[in-house]
């Protein structure tokens, strides 16, 4: 497994009307939703692509960790800290 420097937990809305990153609960979770329906792991590559596109980095950097049959997730980042993550998915 490659170097994981940051884990971040995911509130994942499948079959929303568009694809976006909402914003952090007080949970500390990061909200998002996808258009994909949870049918055959397309919400999680959706999510996996949208990730990678907002934070820069290749798909390949972005894995997922557990939960890939429920809403809530655990995405490990490589190259990037939960600090780095943070800031890229809050930047307007």
């Amino acid at each position: 497994m490659a170097d994981i420097r940051a884990r971040i937990t995911i509130q994942l809305q499948p079959r929303a009307s568009r694809s976006e990153v909402l914003d952090w609960n007080a949970e500390g979770s990061l909200r998002v939703r996808v258009k994909a329906p949870p049918v055959a792991g397309a919400a999680n590559k959706e999510l996996i692509q949208l990730l990678a596109r907002q934070l820069h980095v290749a798909k390949t950097r972005v894995t997922l960790i557990s939960g890939a049959t429920g809403r809530k997730k655990i995405i490990g980042i490589e190259d990037l800290t939960v600090e780095e993550v943070r800031t890229r998915l809050t930047r307007p």
